[in-house]
């Protein structure tokens, strides 16, 4: 199989087909999913959750991201590997930049994720672009942010908000990123958004209409602890974990997922 690159996820969202990310913090998932077509592994600072046990992902380290990253790197010959940048580890351009050739260089990641999109995130995003680094921004939910927001709390629902998310979205675009994960918003906002970006949009509880969908792997095995709204267990009817991932490939290939009970209005 090719490697996938940012170039073969544009022709993805030109086409209309799906693509399909989950996230994985070891060799041995990421293996599962690299052979059921997974097009991107996130190794996401969800691990301080699923992984760690903390409340938050906040607590996460470069050193956590980097080890993990090499073990997921182990197992995959396929696809993507985002990575996601820690809780203060790109305050400005230059650590940033430090930290996204460390996870590249020691970690083995082909992308960085930044959360939010304000102006001085879009100048750190730039600044790494600009060294050949490639970039995927988070907006919405943004985890990191989560003592700011108030809790695990759908974003964008009143007009202000909706309009803030989306100009930040062209944004993050116009400064260089090659892709963006929009996580828990209403559904008319996730499309409108996907509309108007060039670049493929990745939703997590953002409904049926972005370029494709990303789930924790935990959540999709019903091992989590808890069921989100916009997640489901993909396990249950399954014979086996491969079964599972290959179902979940399946269904959000198809566009049987997410339904609209996973979705938010």
């Amino acid at each position: 199989m090719t490697k996938i690159s940012t170039t073969r996820l544009d022709e993805m969202k030109a086409s209309g087909e799906k693509i399909v990310s989950l996230t994985a913090y070891d060799a041995s998932f990421a293996t599962v999913l690299d052979e059921a077509g997974i097009e991107i592994i996130l190794v996401g600072d969800s691990l301080g959750m699923v992984l760690h046990g903390e409340d938050s992902t906040l607590n996460v380290t470069m050193e956590d991201m980097i080890y993990h990253t090499r073990q997921v790197v182990t197992g995959t010959r396929h696809a993507m590997i985002v990575v996601d940048m820690p809780y203060k580890s790109y305050l400005n351009p230059a650590q940033a930049l430090s930290n996204a050739k460390r996870l590249l260089n020691e970690g083995g990641a082909d992308v960085v994720k930044l959360e939010r999109g304000e102006q001085n995130i879009c100048e750190i995003v730039r600044h790494i672009v600009s060294h050949d680094i490639p970039v995927c921004g988070h907006l919405g939910l943004t985890p990191q942010s989560i003592e700011e927001l108030g809790g695990y709390k759908v974003q964008g629902r009143d007009p202000a908000a909706a309009k803030q998310i989306k100009l930040d979205a062209l944004a993050l675009q116009e400064a260089g990123a090659s892709m963006l994960v929009l996580e828990c918003v209403p559904s008319s906002l996730a499309a409108s958004i996907t509309s108007e970006l060039g670049i493929p949009v990745i939703g997590i509880g953002a409904g049926a209409e972005c370029d494709g969908q990303v789930l924790v792997i935990y959540d999709i095995l019903g091992i989590s602890g808890h069921q989100a709204k916009f997640s489901k267990d993909f396990l249950g009817a399954a014979h086996s974990i491969q079964d599972a991932v290959k179902t979940y490939v399946s269904a959000v290939k198809s566009g049987d997922f997410p339904a609209i009970e996973h979705q938010f209005s």
